[in-house]
């Protein structure tokens, strides 16, 4: 199984601080994308479904 926390840190070579701060750019494009969706979408489109930037509390973040 890979470790997923593993590789991230092996993309910047151990470099904990340059990992974490791909991975808030990367939530912040992922934010970006999702307000764009919410802007469009009418909500007719998805019955009844909207996007939303709260994840319910299940985030171990």
């Amino acid at each position: 199984m890979l470790d997923q926390i593993s590789a991230a840190l092996s993309l910047f070579e151990g470099d904990a601080n340059a990992t974490i701060g791909a991975l808030l750019a990367e939530l912040q494009f992922v934010r970006g994308q999702l307000a764009l969706c919410e802007a469009g979408m009418s909500v007719g489109f998805t019955r009844g479904w909207v996007p939303t930037f709260d994840n319910g509390g299940n985030s171990h973040v």
